[in-house]
């Protein structure tokens, strides 16, 4: 049996270096505008990576092309957590893409679909604004990070603003 079709809704990057990734993105994509979160925290209690509770903070910058987010990401401190071993593992560069759950239902179900498909979750958590996440991998089938999102109405309602900034 195969999952329902997700369509992607973003494309993220993990970088060392914000300024630099933005930059060069804007000049190939025509982004006009970034919206950066410069302390992003990801915590314990909320959060975590390969089982265990993450503790690290992330400088995120977001915008638009067309309908499809992009989303830049540096790892600023912390524990272990999936960014920053990417970084050291792979160097800076695209790391996944993510799909929505329309409600916790399908986000529980889309987890489901991956760990029946042989995927494992390796991050997971939830952002303040309610927003929960979980980054499922494949590498030997060649996929890295898909993160599956659950977006609440608050949250999406700025994902919308940053859309429009790009007008």
């Amino acid at each position: 049996m195969s999952a329902p079709v997700r369509t992607p809704v973003q494309i993220a990057w993990v970088t060392s270096d914000l300024d630099a990734t933005e930059a060069a993105l804007s000049a190939m994509l025509g982004v006009r505008k970034w919206v950066r979160l410069a302390q992003v925290h990801f915590g314990p209690e909320s959060n975590t990576y390969r089982g265990k509770p993450a503790d690290f903070f992330a400088a995120i910058s977001l915008s638009y092309v067309h309908d499809m987010q992009l989303e830049l990401i540096e790892p600023i401190r912390g524990g272990a957590n999936i960014y920053s071993d990417f970084l050291r593992e792979h160097g800076p560069g695209l790391h996944h893409i993510c799909v929505e759950a329309a409600d916790a239902d399908a986000f529980e179900a889309a987890l489901a679909d991956a760990d029946a498909q042989g995927a494992e979750v390796v991050a997971q958590g939830a952002m303040p604004g309610g927003m929960r996440f979980a980054y499922v991998s494949d590498p030997a089938a060649g996929v890295p990070y898909l993160e599956i999102a659950q977006i609440p109405g608050e949250i999406k309602a700025f994902f919308d603003h940053i859309k429009q900034e790009q007008r």
